[in-house]
């Protein structure tokens, strides 16, 4: 009888064996401990996360605005123009410019001589007149001579011949008359060939070149500044227009000029552009400050009285279908709603004229994210106060400012 006997794994391999399996579980145990761990500090950093939002009220920035009177500006914007700019061209026929005697910036008087056209048509002209005249002026001497042989010897001749000869004379006459009329005719066309200055003044531009055809009507060849005034002309917003008066003085900046200019209103358009919805202003300035050029951009600071009032940032003033408001800090360190009335604009911020006493801790930012009776905490005071003069900004949606002081 045969017996086998199965072969025994040696000693080391079984150890080997059992210490790869402790190994395997101590592993996967480390892993389950490790994402517990951290599943657990996620859940306490969430939960101590919403516990603080829930106890630490939203920080805000406020502004303690100061009542207080605020001079009101009205500033407009416009062009540097020749109070009277008068154009000058050819008043003849056409003709070729032979002659230019001026440049633009010159000083002339009335009367002088600005340039001349090539004449020679014109005096060709003047010399057929004067010819046809001394030809009519002959015939109606005969024609005369003979009405008064006629009248002398009203016997001698039919009343028909009598009437034809007074006829003639009559009609000879009319002839002269009609060559006078086309002789002064071609002298004042030889006198237009010269181009005069209508008016004391400046020239403002020369477009007249020598060969240049001088059309009239439709060729400017010079443009003058009458007596040399200049203005400055702007846009003024409707509701602005009845603030401004004849003979109040404005203050004019230009641009790349350090220091301003005093003008003084002398004309306030009668009319308001319907499309645009602004009036015209024009400000008479000095015409002998050569800085003062004719196209240039300027702007008009024009005060016109003071009220009271307070001055707060553009992000501060909200408004809904309830009307324009801010949002105070109040005692409690809670929100409130406050109705204001928004009287004007400026670069610095909202003019309020009512709703406000000037000590409240207004909201001065971020207040549409904001509830009502929501708890806050101040986190600083923003600055209020005014930019320096000159202020810059517009009234009621115009080009106005207001300074508060």
């Amino acid at each position: 009888m045969t017996q086998s006997v199965a072969p025994q794994r040696p000693l080391f391999a079984r150890r080997a064996s059992r210490w790869r399996t402790f190994g395997g579980i101590g592993v996967v145990l480390i892993l389950a401990l490790g994402a517990g761990g951290w599943l657990l500090a996620r859940s306490h950093a969430a939960s101590a996360a919403q516990n603080k939002d829930a106890i630490v009220p939203p920080r805000v920035t406020v502004v303690i605005p100061q009542l207080g009177k605020v001079n009101a500006t009205v500033s407009l914007t416009g062009l540097i123009s020749a109070r009277n700019d008068m154009p000058i061209g050819n008043e003849g026929d056409a003709g070729r410019i032979a002659e230019v005697l001026v440049e633009a910036g010159d000083h002339v008087h009335q009367g002088q001589v600005l340039a001349r056209l090539n004449p020679i048509t014109a005096e060709a002209q003047v010399h057929s007149a004067e010819a046809a005249l001394d030809e009519v002026r002959a015939n109606a001497a005969v024609a005369e001579a003979e009405w008064a042989r006629a009248q002398r010897g009203s016997d001698l001749f039919s009343m028909e011949e009598n009437e034809r000869r007074r006829t003639s004379a009559a009609t000879a006459q009319a002839k002269v008359k009609a060559a006078e009329a086309q002789l002064a005719d071609a002298r004042n066309k030889l006198a237009h060939t010269t181009i005069l200055a209508p008016a004391d003044g400046t020239v403002l531009t020369r477009s007249a070149e020598v060969g240049q055809i001088a059309v009239p009507g439709s060729t400017v060849l010079f443009r003058l500044a009458r007596h040399g005034e200049i203005e400055m002309r702007g846009q003024v917003a409707e509701q602005d227009v009845p603030m401004l008066k004849i003979g109040e003085q404005a203050d004019v900046h230009l641009q790349g000029v350090a220091h301003s200019f005093t003008g003084t209103i002398w004309q306030i358009g009668p009319i308001i552009d319907p499309t645009s919805r602004q009036g015209t202003v024009r400000i008479a300035l000095s015409s002998e400050d050569q800085d003062l050029r004719p196209g240039a951009f300027a702007r008009a600071d024009i005060h016109v009285g003071s009220s009271n009032g307070i001055i707060l940032p553009q992000t501060a003033v909200l408004a809904d279908d309830q009307g324009t408001y801010v949002l105070i800090v109040g005692p409690d360190d809670k929100l409130l709603r406050r109705k204001v009335q928004v009287a004007g604009a400026r670069s610095e911020g909202l003019l309020i004229s009512d709703g406000l006493a000037g000590s409240e801790r207004v909201v001065a930012i971020a207040g549409a994210f904001l509830r009502v009776g929501e708890a806050v905490s101040v986190a600083g005071l923003a600055d209020a106060s005014p930019l320096p003069p000159p202020p810059i900004a517009a009234l009621a949606g115009a080009a106005a400012t207001v300074n508060a002081q």
